[in-house]
């Protein structure tokens, strides 16, 4: 039996890192692949298809990890706050949170606007934050499943390990997980990495890893070293609330944290032991994707009904929310690692006409963002460069045409 730390949370050494890799963590990703994973009755996604969703944030610190869990939840606060820190670039870290403390988004969308590097492909990639919060809603323990999963992959691949930016630790559990801290606490510094790269290749061709490339705004220097890039780093004193529970797999907050950055956070809307749980007066309209969901959440929120109620509005067929490219530009698979096919953004969205308003508002901020930011997150006038998730070009550029070049 391999040693382990004696204290919970303790940073490992590369060495201890890759035994277990081989031993103890190969037999839990043996116990936990899709292949033998029973998918609850209720499931809206295939486990394979919530590791595609989760691949660009899996490595993030466990802290922005759950915040941007939570914030996924709520799609249409997403798209308001990127569209205030598009407005308000002045405004950085703390004083970004300080500066929105009297909107009225949930204290974790609040909390994006010190992160904007995060928030804005949010904003942008519409499609894939509904489909991440659905998951989450759905199942927590299955989303924060596919996170390990994928962590043990990229231990195993040699590619995720403690640097200047992050501490790699081992919580002994049950279940052993692995989790990633900040170098220096509340320093955060947000990767972006290629996934087919990261994780050592990637396994479902039906379901390849979204990714986007570094945008040059918040990555000026996009130097990749073993697939990461490292952007600036964000001082985050008091906005980080939010942890990964890996032990019961479920997110935990810190109640009075919250409180520090939204004084209406609502203490009576926290489950025990601290449990974070979905505040549906923040969904604002947006509907739920399953059955379950609906239930416990809608109140009302159109369901499964209202399906493609803003699907191809404007007669270009299934187009997402936040793409950019010309007239005839639909949705296509350029920010994910490959082929295959991909929802409309917002598929069943309800709640009426100021739902709908919201949407229109965010397809204008979005395209209006692409237009100023000159190609942030496309990467300039080219599809993505080279081979197997290199970090050339972007997604789709250009003139409003397909993107090239899928991986």
């Amino acid at each position: 039996m391999l040693p382990v730390p004696a204290k919970r949370g303790k940073p490992l050494v590369l060495a201890w890192l890759l035994a277990c890799a081989s031993a103890a963590w190969s037999i839990a990703l043996a116990q936990t692949t899709p292949s033998t994973v029973s998918e609850a009755p209720s499931a809206s996604f295939k486990p394979e298809e919530v590791e595609a969703l989760v691949a660009p944030i899996a490595l993030y610190p466990d802290a922005l990890l759950s915040q941007v869990l939570m914030a996924s939840t709520y799609p249409l606060e997403v798209v308001q706050a990127a569209r205030w820190v598009k407005d308000h670039r002045d405004q950085k870290g703390q004083a970004a949170v300080k500066a929105v403390e009297n909107q009225t988004w949930d204290v974790s969308v609040k909390s994006l606007v010190a992160f904007p590097q995060v928030l804005e492909p949010m904003s942008e990639k519409l499609d894939w934050t509904q489909k991440l919060g659905d998951a989450f809603l759905a199942d927590q323990k299955a989303v924060l499943d596919a996170v390990q999963r994928l962590r043990q992959r990229a231990v195993q691949a040699g590619n995720l390990k403690s640097n200047e930016q992050q501490t790699v630790m081992m919580e002994q559990g049950p279940p052993p997980a692995i989790a990633i801290e900040p170098a220096k606490p509340e320093v955060i510094y947000v990767p972006v990495y290629t996934p087919t790269v990261v994780y050592g290749g990637w396994y479902y061709p039906a379901y390849p890893p979204y990714y986007w490339p570094p945008p040059p705004y918040y990555y000026p220097h996009p130097v990749p070293h073993a697939g990461f890039v490292w952007g600036v780093s964000i001082v985050a004193v008091g906005i980080m609330f939010g942890r990964c529970n890996w032990g019961s797999s479920q997110v935990n907050i810190n109640v009075n944290r919250a409180v520090n950055i939204d004084k209406n956070f609502d203490r009576g809307k926290v489950g025990g032991g601290d449990r974070w749980q979905h505040d549906a007066s923040h969904r604002q309209g947006v509907a739920y994707r399953d059955a379950g969901s609906r239930e416990k959440y809608g109140n009302g929120v159109g369901g499964a009904d209202t399906r493609g109620d803003f699907r191809g509005r404007d007669g270009a067929g299934d187009r997402g929310v936040g793409d950019r490219g010309g007239a005839g530009d639909r949705v296509s698979t350029s920010d994910r690692g490959g082929a295959g096919g991909r929802d409309g953004a917002f598929d069943g969205i309800g709640g009426g006409a100021s739902a709908q308003r919201d949407i229109d508002r965010g397809r204008s901020s979005n395209q209006s963002m692409s237009t100023n930011r000159g190609g942030d997150f496309g990467g300039g006038a080219g599809a993505r460069g080279g081979g197997a998730g290199g970090f050339g070009g972007g997604g789709r550029g250009g003139g409003g045409g397909r993107g090239g070049g899928r991986r």
